[in-house]
């Protein structure tokens, strides 16, 4: 692993550092003995199994089996290398990481995110100055009053205002000594085709900065005052921004959501402004891109396994078919959604200015779920005549079929059965068709296996267990060492990983933190951290009796070796060979070794 910071600013780093309060941000967390258990941020699951120690200072998700310390949970979550990961921990805990000790080159090479982060805030600071300076920003200033935003609520969004010139920000930036390179990246600017300069991306728009989580600025949306088009202009994706993985709000709405286990998710900037004015500050919008999985992710983490999600569309078809898209990611989510559709002619701005938050809130209790939503939906659009019922469960077979829970399914198809007045095993059939469709190919690829990704190598369960012991128990090490044990293991990974182990025996200060830090293959690093994570009670006796086993298991191995290869010698008819395997053998019956 390349280091570009001292080990020592690591070291502190990470004793300052707490994996729960750093896990906790983006995963509910709930005590389970001396663990935390949540469900897991890489996949998607319904049981949590991913946990967190704080006394080792490690996570490991048994769904998924990704494990590591604080800084590879950093670097998981957001994609970032490990340098990266070390300072963004270092900087919640306003610990300062110096680069003197490094070299021109390796300063040059720093992290072009953070960089890229540095513009973005820049741009922000340019938006805003823009926007407050009255011979600037006065129509934009009063565009946004009109809508009816207030100042606080323009402060504390840091809304700004992009100027209607070609270079603008490319001025800004250039007195800034920005390098060019860096400024398109972000997609601030836009290359000329003919490569004679650059010009600024958003011009006389008003400017929403779209935040992560750690509430650094990683994107723009701009809207146009008029009638423009395109009506909202969003930043490309970049190597800090990606609208798919990506929510307007997420760093103002996130500690309510938390709180109140709910998340409002509605679709545009000023929609999800409105709500925060009124007070429903637990709101986030997408940013003009359909819901996403990894949307559901977050979201989940925000409300956490038992939260759910408010869907507020728009009452015309375009939002109604939003809904519908969105019902199968959640389910495979395996987060409760409902769905609030507003009166006709209104948008969630329109409403909450007219009717105020608490009708809104009343709405929103009366909401429906996802399946009964689509039920009605479909009944509303093809009625209940013969040809309309058949379009009905037409339409709602597939959701059904993406309904994880079998008992709910059950349920929702009993309920359709009963609205359409017809038989439930009808209905039934036909979801069983879609869900024998999808499984198939999967079944398909297992069969290939033969059978053997379900075998267990009980040798390879043996090293492991050993290795466990030497992390829970290390007063047993030196006899490891003593009678070379770590010689007898079949693999590489797991001798690799047990030399490691006893190269740090005498760092009892987060030593299993300490060996993750030190393994670059996510493999082993995953492999260390599911060993290490074992609650299992360790004493001396349970300690040799597992050594005996190994060894035990070894001279098996040798004698299983020998016999192969004195049968070897026998069929290729080499005499010579054969006398002195027998010989080995009888030395072996002598000593009072067995030799079968």
């Amino acid at each position: 692993m390349t280091r570009t910071i001292p080990e020592e600013t690591i070291r502190r780093v990470k004793n300052s550092a707490n994996i729960v309060d750093v896990v906790g941000d983006d995963v509910v967390l709930k005590r389970s003995g001396r663990n935390y258990l949540g469900l897991c941020p890489f996949h998607v699951e319904k049981t949590p199994s991913f946990t967190v120690s704080p006394d080792k200072q490690i996570f490991y998700c048994f769904g998924c089996q990704t494990g590591g310390n604080v800084f590879s949970y950093v670097m998981q979550s957001e994609g970032v290398s490990f340098p990266e990961a070390v300072r963004a921990v270092a900087g919640r805990y306003g610990i300062e990481v110096p680069d003197d000790h490094l070299s021109a080159e390796q300063k040059k090479q720093l992290s072009e995110k953070d960089k890229l982060l540095r513009i973005n805030q820049l741009a922000v600071s340019f938006f805003r100055t823009s926007l407050l300076d009255p011979r600037v920003g006065q129509r934009a200033m009063a565009y946004l009053l009109g809508r009816g935003m207030t100042r606080k609520i323009i402060d504390s969004h840091q809304i700004g205002y992009a100027p209607d010139r070609w270079d603008g920000l490319l001025g800004f930036m250039r007195q800034k000594r920005v390098p060019m390179e860096l400024l398109t990246k972000t997609g601030l600017v836009i290359p000329r085709k003919d490569r004679s300069g650059s010009y600024d991306r958003f011009r006389d728009r008003v400017m929403f900065p779209i935040s992560d989580l750690h509430q650094e600025v990683i994107g723009f949306g701009g809207r146009v005052m008029g009638d423009g088009l395109p009506k909202y202009l969003n930043s490309p994706e970049s190597p800090v921004y990606n609208k798919s993985r990506s929510l307007y709000g997420i760093d103002k709405a996130r500690q309510e959501a938390r709180k109140s286990g709910t998340v409002f998710l509605v679709e545009g900037y000023f929609d999800a402004l409105a709500l925060h004015l009124y007070g429903i500050t637990n709101a986030v919008a997408t940013l003009g891109t359909s819901l996403t999985g990894d949307h559901v992710q977050l979201l989940k983490g925000m409300v956490g396994p038992s939260g759910r999600v408010m869907l507020v569309y728009d009452s015309d078809q375009a939002g109604i078919k939003a809904a519908r898209r969105s019902i199968a990611i959640f389910e495979q989510g395996f987060l409760e959604a409902r769905i609030l559709i507003l009166p006709q002619g209104y948008d969630p701005d329109d409403f909450l200015r007219e009717h105020g938050p608490d009708d809104f809130l009343k709405a929103a209790d009366k909401a429906s779920g996802m399946m009964t939503f689509l039920m009605d939906s479909a009944i509303q659009q093809h009625g209940l005549t013969l040809e309309g019922k058949v379009k009905v469960v037409a339409e709602v077979q597939e959701p059904l079929a993406a309904v994880q829970d079998s008992i709910a399914r059950t349920l929702n198809i009993k309920q359709l059965a009963e609205r359409l007045d017809i038989d439930e095993t009808a209905i039934l059939e036909k979801v069983r068709q879609v869900v024998n469709k999808a499984a198939a190919p999967t079944r398909d690829a297992g069969a290939d296996q033969g059978g053997v990704r379900g075998t267990i190598d009980d040798g390879r369960r043996l090293e492991e267990q050993i290795l466990a012991m030497m992390l829970r128990f290390p007063s047993i090490i030196p006899d490891v060492v003593g009678r070379n044990l770590l010689d007898y293991f079949s693999g590489d990974q797991l001798r690799t990983i047990g030399q490691l182990i006893v190269q740090q025996a005498d760092n009892q200060d987060n030593r299993v933190a300490d060996l993750v830090s030190q393994i670059d293959d996510p493999h082993y690093r995953n492999l260390m951290t599911r060993l290490a994570i074992d609650e299992h009670h360790w004493d001396r006796q349970g300690c040799e009796r597992l050594l005996n086993q190994l060894e035990s298991r070894n001279r098996r191995r040798a004698i299983h070796d020998l016999q192969r290869r004195i049968e070897a010698a026998e069929k290729d008819n080499d005499m010579d060979l054969l006398c002195e395997l027998l010989r080995l053998k009888q030395a072996q019956a002598e000593k009072g070794l067995p030799t079968s």
